[in-house]
């Protein structure tokens, strides 16, 4: 599962650990045309090249390794809607990619 709360992202642990692994930092860039938000480690240096992310500090939330990531200026910058909800996502395993759908 993940959801939007207090303008965070909230990555469940299942997904953080295919994902992440042990690292604490991710990629996020937010495609305007497609209305998704992309999230990826930073050790994805496709990613750089394709994008111009912004780098963001993955949070532990708890013991079960539940993340979360602090979104807000994303979600000012394009005036997107930072009601807490879940999300519409598509994980592409192999690139280590999260795809987050938000209008």
């Amino acid at each position: 599962m993940i959801a939007l709360q207090a303008s965070h992202i909230y990555i469940d642990n299942t997904i953080a650990d295919i994902i992440f692994k042990n690292i604490h930092y991710a990629y996020v860039t937010y495609l305007k045309e497609q209305k998704k938000i992309l999230i990826t480690p930073v050790s994805s240096q496709w990613f750089v090249k394709l994008y111009k992310p912004t780098q963001f500090l993955l949070k532990t939330k708890n013991i079960k390794g539940d993340k979360t990531l602090a979104i807000r200026e994303i979600l000012i910058d394009n005036d997107l809607d930072g009601t807490d909800r879940i999300l519409e996502y598509e994980i592409i395993e192999k690139t280590r990619l999260i795809k987050i759908s938000i209008e």
